[in-house]
């Protein structure tokens, strides 16, 4: 039911759109259908799309479940009571720094100095009224990112509402991603959408889009993802979303290759993420970075494609990158589980080396696989071995003696002995 209501967001947030014939999405790599029909340069996005709630929160003392209507009340209340009031004295005493008849420039200097983002909203609301000023993308940039910083999202939401509402304002591309960036962070993509799209319908041109703006998206719809489904869902907005930051003449930087990577790995494609690693230099001029082969470590373990992932980490390792604690935990896991012991141990004493750490569940299945192959003695040796050097303590040694207890019984109790 979440996957349904998560794909028909996607389809209303991207609602209407037509497809580019040069810039169809439906031929993909990797043979799967696409999310829906559109392209972001002609959709018509709602910008006050709002996901509905599916659960009311009660009380875990109450026998009685509140109604949707009891439910609202007391969010509102609750709301409400914890709304910081203003500080009216500082807000006088902001107000008592600015000059008579002040400039944009004197304003964002005071807004800047100011800690107190109610403070500062109050002021930017009294300066709006003021005779012969007007707010400029410096002051609403102050704002937003005043407002950002705080969660103070609803205010910050209104700003920009009558920012976009002011006729033939003039922003600027730095101004429009840090609105994107905070409700990317509020986790408002609806309306991080809308303002992107809002940039690139901008005539003026030092307002469109820049290799930023489509970071700031790729990460967003990045950190949506649950599960393997909904990164795919999300992965099919970001595919396009990169072929049409491709054709509108942006190239690529490291991050939004290892975005796409990154992204194709969580969504069970690793093919394609090799496509686009294989491609960086080739195609975009850009080497891949300890991130590239990380990525692509990990989900080529999760695929049981050992042999295909220890090539990749000899290759990271002889450019001088360190592979991370997740390429190492995943590797060392994945070698042990294709029961290559000595290449495991020799991996896992490398890993230590290099100061990685090593997680319970890798320790765990090294010593499991050991055991399996009828090896006991070098697990309870290698067990051993770790407590002496003080790279497990007591209580994971115990747990980890537990599990191989439970697991191999007399075996292991015979080399307690």
């Amino acid at each position: 039911m979440m996957i349904i209501a998560g794909r028909n967001w996607l389809r209303q947030i991207f609602s209407h759109g037509t497809f580019n014939k040069h810039l169809c999405c439906t031929n993909s790599s990797h043979n799967s259908k696409t999310l829906s029909n559109y392209y972001l340069s002609q959709t018509q996005i709602n910008p006050h799309l709002k996901l509905s709630s599916n659960a009311i929160l009660c009380s875990c003392y109450s026998a009685i479940a509140l109604s949707r209507s009891s439910g609202r009340g007391v969010g509102k209340r609750s709301k409400a009571d914890s709304k910081p009031a203003l500080d009216d004295t500082q807000f006088r005493c902001a107000v008592s720094e600015l000059p008579p008849r002040f400039n944009n420039e004197e304003l964002c200097n005071v807004m800047t100095l100011q800690e107190d983002p109610l403070v500062c909203l109050e002021l930017f609301n009294w300066a709006s009224k003021q005779p012969r000023f007007r707010h400029d993308a410096s002051t609403y940039h102050i704002m937003t990112r005043k407002l950002g910083a705080a969660k103070m999202y609803q205010e910050m939401d209104g700003v920009v509402n009558q920012m976009l509402a002011t006729p033939c304002f003039c922003g600027t591309e730095a101004l429009y991603n840090t609105i994107i960036y905070f409700f990317a962070e509020a986790r408002k993509l609806s309306r991080a959408v809308y303002v992107f799209k809002y940039m690139k319908n901008s005539r003026n041109l030092e307002c469109r889009p820049s290799i930023r703006s489509y970071n700031i998206l790729f990460t967003a719809f990045l950190s949506r993802g649950k599960n393997t489904y909904i990164n795919h869902v999300y992965m099919e907005t970001i595919r396009c979303l990169f072929k049409q930051m491709v054709n509108d003449g942006i190239e690529p930087d490291i991050f939004s290759l290892n975005s796409m990577i990154k992204g194709y790995i969580l969504s069970n494609h690793v093919n394609d993420a090799l496509r686009i690693f294989h491609q960086m230099g080739v195609v975009y001029n850009c080497l891949p970075n300890s991130f590239s082969y990380d990525y692509l470590i990990h989900g080529l373990c999760a695929q049981g494609r050992t042999k295909n992932a220890r090539e990749l980490c000899d290759e990271m390792k002889r450019k001088g990158f360190v592979p991370s604690s997740k390429s190492y935990n995943s590797l060392v896991s994945a070698l042990a589980l294709n029961g290559e012991v000595e290449e495991t141990v020799k991996n896992l004493w490398e890993m230590i080396e290099k100061q990685r750490p090593v997680d319970f569940i890798t320790y765990r299945t090294v010593l499991d696989e050991i055991c399996r192959r009828g090896r006991a003695g070098e697990a309870m040796k290698l067990l051993k071995e770790l407590q002496n050097k003080n790279l497990i303590d007591g209580y994971t040694y115990t747990k980890l003696l537990d599990v191989l207890e439970d697991d191999f019984g007399n075996s292991i109790r015979h080399h307690l002995r």
